[in-house]
């Protein structure tokens, strides 16, 4: 798969966009029309999830309702509210309802909801109705939207479709339950744009990771990449270039099912529609072609393997290394270190230097986020390469680094205080760079995994890379550290200065960490 698609094209656009305008650059927001935060089903049937974490974890490898519901709370729900004098500058509409900042434990690109969540349920699945009154009631088979500010599931078909979406992956799956994850552009095309099909598809990657940072190693959490989405799409009613489908999950169920086979029947599909509150709707021609060219490319599903043709290749031997000490294990659960998630926002104080050990602890973080694909092989390795600015770090001299995981140290690149290049390559006023005691750089070899995988694997790759951003988010806020994570740099002048020609890596992210300063002005509202 090496032909020249509109995928490559998009990601050269996306890299260049600070130095070439994107189509649209003159857009500006109508913030008086703009959509709501998530999708709206009126008159749906909706029954109430739990809201309280489970009190038995469940079998071991399986999920229940009650685990489900903990695993969608505390990655999308609504967690608490939050008022702080920082520099963004929509801070001062935060004191108003209408305008409130709330907060969530997993990431997003510029908009708190930009992914839906879709339950497809099949026989099996218990608890559903008053769960807290009758946690053995079962819940009805078909395909539910997750309502994320009433923590509530709607239900937008009645009846088994699992074998529609066993059929749409195409390879056998022994598996009665799924979540879907797809996106509603305008919700995030209306600020953001061509640049928006960039960022939702992080943000994929962002929640993927949060629901594996809560599984850990007691259930699975592997998403497929390539499926008929049109076919999948047709199913849950969404106008095709409206909605993207990007992932679904299989979930082995503590309840264990005959799944049907043969023919699906034709024509069932969900009637419902969501009720859009923006009078004027806007479709961006690059946004369509790139959710085309992928969607097109769904069903082309690589061999195993394929990715290790793009995988991060090791720092260069040599140079004068700096060593880096064991990264010390997390002693926070990961539920309350994503209660504590937040983005520092211009709030990062270089007076306390960062110490050798949470910049381990980060690093790791950041390079386990690996999410599968189920086209993964042994050996593939990892896509994503970290590149490290230090600015304050407690016996790490300041300047550029690779870090190589397999050695746990950092390879110097460019001697010196990096703040001013950071700064001058940022172009939003919400961070002072400088002031972060490290900014850590991702970046994968794009246009290599283009070549081996095709259009979706572009979605593959900002997948990881939000991934890799939540995994570091949970990381400093476990730590007690801040953090944030943006998009706003111009990409060719870190290839420059980290030497990246030739080398085919582009910079997607860069991920800012350190203390912040004490005592601040804060407001904050826990629901839970």
């Amino acid at each position: 798969m090496t032909s020249t698609t509109y995928a490559h094209e998009y990601a050269s656009m996306i890299l260049r966009r600070n130095r070439v305008p994107m189509p649209h650059a003159d857009f500006v927001p109508n913030w008086a029309d703009k959509p709501r935060p998530t999708k709206h089903y009126p008159g749906a049937l909706t029954f109430p999830l739990p809201d309280a974490a489970p009190e038995s974890d469940g079998p071991q490898g399986t999920f229940t309702l009650p685990v489900l519901a903990s695993m969608l709370r505390d990655s999308y729900g609504l967690t608490g509210r939050r008022l702080a004098i920082q520099a963004n500058t929509d801070v001062h509409g935060y004191p108003w309802y209408a305008r409130a900042n709330w907060s969530r434990g997993t990431a997003s690109g510029g908009g708190l909801y930009p992914c839906s969540i879709y339950w497809v349920a099949g026989p099996g699945a218990r608890g559903g109705g008053r769960i807290e009154q009758s946690p053995d009631a079962g819940v009805c088979p078909g395909v539910y939207h997750y309502s994320i500010r009433r923590h509530a599931m709607q239900r937008l078909l009645a009846g088994d479709v699992t074998r529609q979406v066993r059929d749409a992956l195409t390879v056998p799956v022994d598996a009665s339950q799924f979540l879907v994850v797809g996106v509603k552009y305008w919700a995030n095309a209306f600020k953001y744009n061509t640049f928006s099909y960039h960022a939702v598809s992080m943000d994929v990657g962002t929640v993927l990771q949060t629901w594996r940072q809560l599984c850990g190693d007691r259930r699975p959490v592997e998403p497929h990449f390539w499926f008929d989405q049109e076919a999948l799409g047709r199913l849950l009613g969404l106008p095709a270039d409206e909605e993207g489908l990007f992932a679904v999950v299989p979930l082995p169920w503590s309840t264990r099912v005959a799944t049907e086979t043969g023919p699906a029947p034709d024509g069932v599909a969900v009637r419902r529609r969501d009720e859009e509150r923006s009078r004027v709707v806007l479709t961006f021609d690059p946004v369509r072609r790139i959710h085309r060219t992928t969607a097109r490319a769904a069903t082309d599903r690589p061999v195993p393997g394929a990715l290790a043709a793009a995988a991060a290749t090791a720092p260069p031997a040599g140079g004068d290394r700096v060593a880096l000490p064991p990264a010390p294990p997390p002693t926070m659960p990961v539920r309350d270190a994503l209660a504590r998630r937040r983005s520092s926002f211009g709030r990062f104080d270089a007076s306390r230097a960062l110490s050798t050990g949470d910049l381990a602890a980060l690093l790791v973080a950041a390079h386990v986020a690996h999410l599968p694909t189920e086209v993964a092989a042994p050996g593939d390795g990892h896509l994503a390469k970290l590149y490290v600015f230090v600015n304050h770090v407690r016996g790490v001299a300041p300047g550029s680094y690779a870090y190589d995981p397999a050695r746990h140290d950092l390879r110097p690149i460019r001697p010196g205080p990096p703040g001013m290049f950071l700064q001058r390559n940022y172009f939003l006023p919400n961070y002072n760079l400088e002031q972060a005691a490290v900014v850590v750089v991702p970046a994968v070899r794009v246009g290599d995994v283009l070549d081996a995988v095709g259009p979706r694997g572009y979605n593959v790759v900002n997948a990881t890379i939000g991934a890799v951003a939540q995994s570091f988010y949970t990381a400093a806020a476990a730590l007690d550290l801040g953090c944030g994570v943006a998009l706003g740099f111009d990409g060719v002048s870190y290839i420059e200065e980290l030497d990246l020609d030739g080398t085919g890596e582009t910079p997607l992210l860069i991920m800012l960490a350190g203390h912040e300063r004490a005592l601040p002005s804060d407001y904050r509202y826990d629901l839970r």
